[in-house]
């Protein structure tokens, strides 16, 4: 996986020397640059701002620099120029968290960058000397506190602004020379939109029943949530009636690492349950569920189950930003290497929306619905009266560990601001610092994320610095804070089906049943604390238990894009309905079926639809036999 990274970064350089001559100015993206040393690569409000970026996510210590060599054709005075912004201006803060310099040939330049402007913006660097040949750019962090650069420009003309608004594009499209028409990365049977565990499971489905299959997935890991990026632990059960080998690929995908005593002490006496209770017994670190250790998230695992599958072509670190369509039928899809800033055209005759954001089917032009229903059009019990945009939030979970010596923490004057009545004394934030439940969970991600950090950060300020259980947490030091949202609620994509609170509670049964929902009704809410000014930085829930329910395979297709299926949170359900589906080990059985129906599609020569219309029992067999491996994989070592 590094080595592939390292492969890109290497590209990206040379053509970042090549592209400075013939016309002096000599621009780059900072995601290109060579070595991103202790910088990470954030791309989640792309397409909000224009760009993946680079951030010194240092959790109050400074990272590495990053850095990259530039070639000049002619030595000069350049024109600095660096896209950037003060995240925490927003807020009236007199401090800027997110400091940090541009060092030329090791040199800092006079401007201190992120210091100006709350919004994404040029920020002018003054006169910059550079050498005719090799010159080396750095960004040099200042104070650890999520800095961020998303390009850098060295302008021969003096007296040129760089744009903004809708010509930034056209000019960055244009500096950095990228070809006008994407590059066709091949024709599939089947291109999966996502690499979350829904993505992964029908990619992996499909492929293994005869399916060429595209994964085009915007990070370089996998898992989505249940990645090491975000620590999000998989729920609900698997292997439940009517068709128990649903799931089977699941525990393939996920295995012990992402198993809790939860499941198992609640049902002790099964065979699975004295499994894994033997495993957690030797290895206790894998209990914790959420924001736990790298190691139980297993990237690699799932990584190398889909590098197994010779009909899976994978495509990491590429994002989705168009579709082309014919008629009502999706033919393509276009992404934008996160990196590189390439862009590459996936063709296909059937497509999976698998990105949680409904990313694919928005853009293809897909019915969806956000925010709540009114109980007048839904029937739900809980339902509000009237329609609203109230979704369930973004978490940005995080934890701390003792070390062996006292661990300091900076004094964060631009964080949220607590008090003995207020503050969190704990060593851990798990899913209910949920943060951005009235906000819009697309637009405005960048915001819900900082906001989410300037609460971490405020409340372990506050506890190590003035709390009266400072000495209690003296030598304890953040170990991990997420800076990839993991998000619950967007757009949801509506299908023949819209599944709803009553049919669950009801038990209403339809024909074509297929995967089974365990997870109680579970709804978020913002958490109100007594005594707290800012917005609700955490949440608590209200869960209606269940008897598992089998939903209808109707839920996992659009009902006006012909050829779109979707697996995950953004499936055919109404904000109600989607407090039990949403959880992953239920999505992963989702992406069981849809592979399976896709193979039926191709067989056949029909449309998802089609599947239901003419197909079912061969769908009903296929899920009763399963794609999974039987049994649980880890427990067999």
């Amino acid at each position: 996986m590094k080595t592939l990274r390292l492969l890109s970064f290497a590209i990206v350089t040379l053509f970042v020397m090549s592209c400075s001559a013939p016309e002096k100015d000599i621009f780059f993206e900072a995601e290109s640059m060579a070595d991103h040393g202790g910088w990470v690569l954030d791309d989640q409000s792309m397409t909000q701002m224009g760009s993946p970026y680079l951030m010194a996510h240092g959790m109050g210590e400074v990272v590495a620099d990053a850095s990259t060599v530039i070639n000049v054709e002619q030595a000069g005075r350049y024109h600095l120029w660096v896209r950037t912004r003060d995240w925490t201006a927003r807020w009236d803060k007199e401090e800027s968290a997110g400091q940090f310099q541009v060092l030329v040939n090791g040199k800092a330049v006079k401007t201190t960058f992120g210091t100006e402007d709350e919004n994404w913006h040029w920020q002018d660097g003054g006169m910059v000397s550079l050498k005719a040949g090799e010159n080396t750019i750095a960004l040099h962090d200042l104070t650890g506190f999520n800095g961020r650069c998303d390009a850098i420009y060295f302008a021969a003309d003096k007296s040129f602004v760089p744009p903004v608004g809708e010509a930034l594009a056209s000019f960055r499209r244009e500096k950095t020379q990228m070809p006008a028409e994407p590059e066709l990365k091949g024709e599939y049977d089947l291109v999966v939109v996502g690499g979350g565990i829904a993505g992964c499971t029908a990619a992996v489905s499909a492929a293994r029943l005869g399916c060429k299959v595209a994964v085009v997935q915007n990070r370089y890991v996998l898992g989505g949530n249940n990645s090491s990026e975000v620590r999000v632990g998989l729920s609900g059960l698997i292997m439940q009636k009517p068709y128990e080998n649903l799931g089977n690929l699941v525990d393939e995908l996920g295995g012990v690492g992402h198993w809790t005593n939860h499941e198992a002490r609640k049902n002790p006496n099964t065979e699975r349950s004295r499994q894994i209770l033997k495993i957690l017994e030797k290895n206790p670190e894998k209990i914790q569920h959420n924001a736990g250790p790298k190691s139980n998230y297993e990237d690699e695992k799932k990584l190398n189950l889909l590098l197994a599958e010779k009909n899976i072509s994978l495509f990491l670190g590429v994002r989705v930003i168009g579709v082309e369509k014919s008629g009502s039928k999706i033919t393509a899809v276009v992404g934008r290497d996160i990196t590189t800033g390439k862009d590459y055209k996936f063709k296909g005759t059937l497509f999976a929306d698998c990105t949680g954001d409904g990313d694919v089917g928005y853009l293809a032009g897909a019915d969806y619905r956000m925010g709540r229903e009114s109980k007048a059009e839904t029937g739900e019990d809980r339902a509000p009266e009237k329609a609203d945009s109230l979704v369930m939030g973004t978490s940005v979970q995080w934890y701390a560990e003792p070390q062996k010596e006292n661990s300091p923490f900076p004094e964060c004057s631009w964080a949220v601001e607590f008090n003995e009545k207020t503050y969190c004394p704990l060593s851990r934030g798990d899913w209910d610092w949920e943060a951005g439940l009235n906000d819009n969970q697309i637009t405005e991600i960048e915001y819900i994320r900082d906001y989410a950090l300037r609460a971490v950060y405020g409340n372990w300020d506050y506890l190590k610095n003035r709390s009266p259980k400072r000495e209690e947490y003296a030598k304890h030091k953040l170990q991990w804070v997420a800076y990839i949202g993991g998000k619950r609620e967007s757009r949801r994509l509506m299908g023949d089906v819209v599944l709803k609170e009553q049919d669950i509670v009801q038990a209403r049964k339809y024909d074509d049943a297929s995967f089974t929902t365990t997870w109680g009704v579970d709804l978020h809410y913002p958490k109100q604390i007594e005594g707290f000014s800012e917005e609700p930085f955490r949440s608590y829930c209200d869960v209606l238990d269940i008897k598992p329910y089998a939903v209808p395979y109707r839920c996992l297709y659009s009902r006006n894009v012909e050829n779109l299926f979707m697996a995950g949170r953004n499936i055919s359900v109404t904000h109600v309905a989607l407090g039990t589906v949403r959880v992953m080990r239920t999505g992963g059985m989702m992406g069981e079926v849809v592979g399976m129906a896709a193979s039926i599609c191709k067989e056949h020569g029909v449309l998802p639809r089609g599947v239901y219309q003419k197909h079912l029992p061969e769908l009903k067999s296929l899920m009763q036999k399963g794609v999974g491996t039987l049994g649980f994989p880890e427990a067999d070592k």
